[in-house]
């Protein structure tokens, strides 16, 4: 039988999981919410192509954003191993909500020309960047303050916070689409990438008032972080084994049926069937809902 003070968690590890999981949650809307306003940005940016390439075009600067999310893992993990995970966050939240904020105020294609692919097609990389080392930094940092026998069941609350930002970013454009009415695909889509700002403030606040990891600490006091994370990792079998395990065996399919059940269906429904867009974000706000029940 398992005991109560085994399955409780501590008001420590509370805060820990709670002030980690809202700043991914930030991100994860930052990062959706391209994503949720493709058919629009293809207007605003990839206008001096035909209404089928421009939309093409939008997908692939989408598409980007996860290109670099390895890269993203693989320097600030390191970072994070050099400077402590409290600071290698604040770094991920800031690149993430700047880059956000800035496609907000991006002057579009008919403004600047071909500059504004280029630079929306940068800040998603630097978007990619940030989220490929803030979502394992996250949760990191999580099972390092957790038991070793409850990091499974406190990790878990980060896995949770992909669908929490995708909610919210479905809930924020709803309500911009109502505020602003027609109005929206012209000027009120940049309201929610605007919001942003608001989430990264709240998002440092939070990441500052954090200790850093008790275990990256003594593993520093020791001298005991690796050397090279990069040889160990992927230079010996055994340990690139589970990497490879991981990546093809499970992450490779969850994702393919995660964006496909999301975003194709959203985009079919709007390109394809010409359904009204405000009738598809909702239903897949609403859709959302109990994807997030059955990922807790």
């Amino acid at each position: 039988m398992t005991n109560r003070s085994d399955t409780t968690l501590n008001r420590g590890e509370k805060r820990v999981i709670l002030a980690s999981s809202l700043g991914t949650v930030f991100e994860w809307y930052d990062f959706y919410l391209y994503g949720s306003l493709a058919a629009v940005i293809s207007k605003q940016f990839f206008s001096g192509a035909n209404e089928t390439a421009a939309f093409v075009y939008a997908l692939l600067a989408f598409a980007a954003g996860f290109a670099v999310r390895p890269f993203g893992a693989l320097v600030f993990g390191r970072l994070g191993d050099l400077v402590g995970r409290k600071y290698t966050f604040l770094v991920t939240i800031v690149i993430m909500g700047g880059a956000t904020f800035a496609v907000g105020i991006l002057p579009g294609y008919g403004e600047i020309g071909a500059a504004a692919p280029v630079i929306l097609i940068a800040l998603r990389l630097l978007q990619g960047l940030a989220l490929g080392g803030e979502y394992g930094g996250a949760a990191i940092y999580v099972a390092e303050h957790a038991p070793a026998h409850r990091r499974g069941a406190h990790t878990s609350w980060i896995q949770t916070t992909a669908t929490l930002g995708l909610f919210l970013s479905l809930i924020v454009i709803q309500i911009t689409r109502e505020v602003t009415g027609p109005a929206f695909d012209d000027w009120g889509w940049r309201i929610p990438f605007l919001v942003s700002a608001i989430l990264l403030g709240i998002s440092v606040w939070i990441r500052l008032k954090l200790e850093e990891s008790p275990m990256f600490l003594k593993m520093k006091a020791e001298g005991t972080g690796s050397k090279a994370p990069l040889t160990e990792s992927f230079g010996q079998w055994p340990n690139l084994r589970i990497v490879l395990i991981a990546l093809f065996g499970a992450v490779a399919g969850q994702a393919v049926v995660w964006y496909g059940g999301q975003f194709y269906a959203l985009f079919f429904l709007t390109q394809t069937l010409k359904v009204d867009a405000t009738q598809t974000v909702s239903a897949g706000s609403r859709s959302s809902w109990p994807a997030w029940r059955w990922r807790r």
